[in-house]
């Protein structure tokens, strides 16, 4: 079986402030799938859409990833108001031709591009996923936060 994993969790420094998030629960899960024979993609859309590490924050305005993937919402660098949709659109696509035939994504709760459930739109913290993991729950992945596990 095929699974997916923010990098980060993994201790990979590809956060936006430069640092990884290494969470064990995430990691012993991972430990497991791999020793059952299962396959484990670890990915940072953000740096595959080519944003750099350290890159400065960013958020979704107009609404969640679903909604940034109907046109309907963008993303913006905090600090100058950049507009970083296209990095973030082309970001999830690579990561998700990486992970295809996967049925399983841990992501990083929060997160711009791999929120589950709840992610910062337009300033605060609201239902809703980022760009990575709308795109794979729109294709039918499971999906879970390093915060659930």
């Amino acid at each position: 079986m095929k699974r997916l994993v923010s990098a980060c969790l993994l201790g990979q420094d590809c956060r936006y402030d430069g640092r990884s998030k290494p969470a064990s629960a995430v990691i012993t899960q991972v430990e497991t799938w791999r020793a059952a024979g299962d396959e484990v993609v670890a990915v940072c859309p953000e740096e595959l859409g080519g944003l750099g590490t350290p890159r400065p924050a960013a958020e979704l305005r107009g609404g969640d990833g679903a909604a940034f993937w109907a046109g309907r919402a963008e993303v913006y660098r905090v600090e100058d108001e950049e507009d970083v949709s296209a990095a973030f659109r082309l970001g999830a696509e690579r990561a998700a031709k990486l992970g295809e035939g996967a049925v399983e994504a841990v992501l990083k709760a929060r997160s711009p591009s791999c929120g589950c459930g709840r992610t910062e739109i337009d300033g605060e913290r609201r239902a809703g996923d980022g760009v990575f993991a709308a795109l794979l729950r729109s294709r039918g992945l499971r999906l879970r936060t390093d915060e659930e596990l």
